[in-house]
């Protein structure tokens, strides 16, 4: 099977765990073998992302993706065609040359994400591999820190909170399948403690199916994860996180960030995390401050003895992720393949993160399809840490697909410790 080449290129416009439209793209090969992608979509995005490229007009309310569809059937898929599927990186340059674009906003970072992905897919059938060992090789086989969004705020709910995501991380159990149990047992105790105290409109759920309580303090959203755990006995076996989604709560004008009903200066929001890490047992922040602001988060990473997750600072891109760590700013790195356009792209951010001595955060984005490729590339890559909501099918599908990979490696799978895998180690 080996030395196939691509065949054809099809997409088609689907929808999204929100019922908005993204696109899944269908590579085939010489040999008849098949890749399918769907691609993710994000509401909280920064302005250094790649572009996607949307419809516009009345449709969809202009959300609608069949220009993108037309740009991979009618501008990609003849130029790649006869390409080796095998040869990943070939074939992303390719994409890159024909956008011709620093943010792929000529044939839209949609377009050439689904390519790419679906492509990494019909590669792996190419040569009968399932793509975590495509990906990875034979050694891969560490499974992830999961980090479940308990409590939604910022952009993913209504709920008044201002930090976006209020997370729970299983870091002392021995198996993904442990993680995963204790997790949703979590969430379930939770759920009964927030309905009793909040009442019962706390367990509507945000975008990535994390709780909505009527909460706008994230003292109160952390208490109520931690006495959860506590109520279980699972005390030493979780930390708690934050994705503060910081740059959404940012004025350029005042350079003040809106938090809590009042405008913070820098070091009045650097009171604020300190205080949290003291309160709880936090492990990790993502985002913390504003997208551009590489001297806080360098200073936030020396401050805190905790994780500090680039997402927004980095948009997964590897010139972005070279100058911060040439800064020392934060000491993870948050990974989103749509963020930048190619799986290459993404694996040389990957790299230079690795180099550094940084973590790596798998993630989807609050617009997920079912396609568990989220979770394959997670062990693929030997990331230790993925994020992919909570539940909802799209989420709980990962979760699915990580128990069967746990199960197909058998003694071989492992589930890292919390000191090997985390930023700032």
């Amino acid at each position: 099977m080996a030395g196939e080449t691509i065949e054809a290129v099809d997409a088609r416009e689907i929808l999204d765990g929100r019922l908005e439209p993204t696109l899944r793209v269908e590579v085939v090969t010489s040999g008849g073998s098949v890749g399918r992608a769907d691609v993710p979509h994000g509401r909280s995005r920064g302005a250094n992302e790649a572009v996607e490229v949307r419809d516009g007009g009345e449709r969809y309310r202009g959300q609608g993706v069949s220009r993108a569809v037309r740009n991979v059937t009618e501008v990609i898929a003849p130029e790649l065609s006869g390409l080796s599927v095998t040869r990943q990186r070939t074939v992303d340059e390719r994409l890159v040359t024909l956008d011709g674009t620093d943010d792929r906003s000529n044939l839209g970072a949609n377009a050439l994400t689904g390519v790419s992905l679906a492509t990494l897919q019909a590669g792996a059938a190419s040569v009968g591999l399932p793509l975590y060992r495509y990906v990875g090789g034979v050694d891969a086989s560490l499974l992830p820190i999961p980090f479940f969004d308990m409590i939604e705020g910022g952009e993913l709910a209504e709920s008044g909170l201002d930090f976006q995501e209020h997370q729970v991380v299983p870091i002392g159990t021995n198996s993904f399948e442990s993680a995963l149990r204790k997790s949703a047992e979590v969430y379930y105790e939770l759920g009964d403690l927030l309905k009793d105290e909040w009442g019962a409109s706390s367990l509507n759920v945000g975008d990535e199916g994390g709780y909505t309580p009527p909460m706008d303090d994230a003292h109160d959203a952390l208490d109520a994860e931690l006495r959860a755990i506590e109520r279980l006995g699972y005390d030493d076996e979780f930390g708690l996180a934050l994705d503060a989604a910081a740059t959404h709560l940012y004025d350029l004008e005042s350079e003040t960030y809106q938090y809590g009903g009042e405008d913070l200066t820098w070091d009045e929001l650097f009171d604020v995390y300190g205080e949290l890490a003291e309160t709880f047992p936090i492990v990790s922040i993502e985002d913390p401050l504003y997208e551009e602001d590489l001297s806080g988060f360098a200073r936030l990473a020396d401050r805190l003895d905790v994780q500090i997750v680039g997402d927004d600072l980095f948009a997964t891109d590897p010139a972005r992720v070279a100058r911060a760590v040439d800064l020392g700013a934060a000491n993870a790195l948050l990974l989103k393949v749509n963020q930048v356009g190619t799986v290459s792209e993404a694996m040389d951010a990957m790299a230079a993160a690795v180099d550094a001595g940084y973590g790596v955060q798998v993630s989807e984005r609050s617009g997920q399809t079912p396609d568990s490729w989220l979770a394959e590339l997670t062990v693929g890559l030997g990331a230790g840490q993925i994020k992919t909501g909570v539940t909802r099918s799209e989420r709980v599908e990962q979760y699915n697909r990580l128990l069967e990979i746990e199960a197909e490696l058998g003694g071989a799978a492992s589930y890292p410790a919390w000191s090997a895998v985390r930023g700032g180690r």
